[in-house]
């Protein structure tokens, strides 16, 4: 970590949600969670990435937090505190940072529990070279989260507030974990109530457009609730948020789509094709409790053949994620093979019309997702359908089942370990045999 980069973690808030464990006697950031109060578990984190010097927003009850910590010595940092002697919101706060910070810096909220190699976010951020990144993930909430829209080069072009109507839409949640250039500082000309999401990312990203999105599946959840400090704190202790740092190899679950998790109808072409398997979203949800991750495989073939344009089958995504978050599931990842090799069909895209390394059979895409989610292939599944999905499996040297619910198979191309009717099998008999194992 450069030794220049700081971290500023606003600390300020009341927590009324939590006031049946503060008693309104401790601020919120310091409920302790697995014993440990919430600001030390970030400290010890961020600190563990290299960042030894802090900016601390305080505000209700913020002597607390002063007497437990003080100058920082005793923990190894060096820590100055901003006092909000009225609340300023989630931002109003940082006016106080001017001509105090000269690099990119990283702004925390004192609610959050993560576990991030904040040195590959940093590089993406100067990679992007924008003013704002923004950590984001999948969430199993997304009807009452506000989310992101994105870019193909991952810069934010929307926030879909929850509270407005919305069709379908990609899961993909602001974390509330930012990198922020100083240079943003400059739209703060006075100390006043200032919102971080609806009044500085929503602005940069109208203004200037050099707002982007870090998409991580690494550990970060908020404690707000009684109910969420209790599950974190479950979490922390069996180890789910440390194994979950890009640092440590993943294990993953990899799906194909079409007859695995929704209905097998030949090409889709249209959102409306789309309707999700019997218990395919519980399974899946299931894999989201678990320490796999979720990556969906799939070729699709109908971009090729010009039967699908990118935005319709960016919109038929949309829909599949939608269904799933409306079941509590959702994915970590969606790799999609758009070649077709075969020539002569009416309205086909030359481009895509290749003999590439991702279409299954091939594993091009499981190698491709193991590269960008630090996936340790021998320690994954792959469960399909087809053949072609268990040759690509076999191929990229994962485990391999193979579901009886979709596509006819044709037998004697690939041999799967294991055969299920349906993805819930599946997912049952991949988790119970790690726990029969004693690996989970």
């Amino acid at each position: 970590m450069d030794s220049m980069i700081v971290a500023v973690i606003m600390a300020g808030g009341k927590g009324t949600r939590l006031s049946s464990v503060t008693g309104d006697e401790i601020p919120k950031p310091m409920v302790r969670i697995a014993g440990v109060p919430i600001l030390e578990r970030q400290l010890m984190s961020l600190k563990g990435c290299g960042i030894t010097k802090f900016y601390i927003v305080v505000g209700h009850l913020g002597e607390k937090i002063r007497e437990y910590f003080g100058d920082g010595g005793a923990f190894g940092v060096t820590i100055e505190y901003i006092t909000e002697e009225t609340p300023l919101g989630s931002a109003g706060a940082l006016y106080y940072l001017k001509g105090k910070i000269a690099e990119d810096f990283f702004l925390v909220f004192g609610d959050t529990v993560f576990d991030i190699d904040l040195d590959a976010m940093l590089s993406y951020h100067r990679r992007k070279g924008g003013a704002l990144t923004l950590l984001a993930h999948p969430n199993s909430h997304p009807f009452d989260s506000d989310l992101l829209v994105v870019d193909d080069d991952c810069k934010v072009t929307a926030l879909l507030s929850k509270k407005e109507p919305r069709g379908d839409y990609f899961n993909l949640v602001n974390a509330s974990f930012f990198l922020v250039s100083p240079r943003v500082l400059d739209c703060f000309s006075a100390p006043e109530f200032r919102d971080m999401e609806k009044d500085v990312v929503k602005g940069r990203m109208e203004r200037y457009g050099d707002v982007y999105a870090y998409i991580t599946t690494e550990y970060i959840k908020d404690v707000g609730t009684v109910s969420r400090l209790r599950s974190v704190g479950q979490d922390i202790v069996d180890g789910t948020v440390s194994a979950r740092n890009r640092k440590h190899k993943q294990r993953c679950i990899f799906l194909d789509r079409d007859g695995t998790v929704n209905e097998y109808v030949g090409f889709v072409t249209k959102p409306d094709q789309l309707r999700l398997l019997p218990r395919a979203a519980e399974a899946i949800a299931r894999i989201n409790r678990s320490g796999y991750l979720a990556v969906i495989v799939s070729n699709q073939p109908v971009l090729a053949r010009g039967e699908v344009d990118k935005e319709g089958m960016a919109a038929i995504w949309r829909r599949f994620e939608r269904l799933l978050g409306e079941c509590g599931a959702y994915v970590d990842g969606t790799y999609v093979c758009p070649h077709h090799p075969d020539r002569g069909f009416e309205g086909e895209v030359a481009a895509l019309k290749i003999d590439c390394d991702c279409r299954k059979p091939k594993p091009g895409l499981f190698f491709r997702a193991a590269e960008e989610l630090s996936i340790c292939l021998e320690d994954s599944y792959c469960v399909g359908d087809s053949w072609r999905d268990i040759a690509a499996g076999i191929a990229a040297g994962c485990h391999t089942v193979r579901l009886t619910c979709g596509e006819p198979f044709a037998e004697g191309h690939a041999d799967a370990e294991y055969v299920c009717s349906d993805l819930y099998e599946a997912v049952n008999y991949i988790l119970n045999g790690e726990k029969e194992n004693g690996d989970t």
